[in-house]
């Protein structure tokens, strides 16, 4: 009995689909263009009313917000946390004028954010 067990003990899966290469370093390039068009992606989301305290590009807090939450972000904290921990990555691709924005700035900009108007941009 332990013989056949052991002619029909399953090998595992091949797979018949040739591996493709992936490549995990997005060119900078490309993450520019990437965030060019996710400033037009989120055009409808109003930036906050409050032009002359303005030192964080919209455009950044939605992507450093998005990319946080993508790795399992829960709140305004982990938002900037994130910004925190990837800041030479983002610094490549985002503007980042004043650096990293606060909690705050994170709360302040999407606490307003129509849930419906974002939800459409996606």
């Amino acid at each position: 009995m332990l013989s056949l067990r052991r002619k029909l003990a399953p090998t595992g899966f091949k797979s018949s689909k040739p591996k493709i290469k992936s490549s995990k370093n997005l060119s900078i390039a490309n993450a520019t263009a990437l965030t060019e068009k996710m400033s037009l992606v989120f055009s409808e989301i109003e930036d906050p009313p409050v032009e002359r305290t303005r030192v964080h590009f919209l455009t950044d807090i939605l992507i450093i917000g998005i990319l946080s939450v993508i790795a399992g972000g829960k709140g305004w904290e982990d938002m900037e946390n994130y910004g925190l921990s990837k800041y030479d990555w983002l610094e490549q691709f985002l503007a980042l004028p004043e650096g990293i924005p606060s909690a705050d700035t994170f709360r302040r900009v999407f606490e307003p954010t129509n849930p419906k108007v974002f939800e459409r941009c996606f």
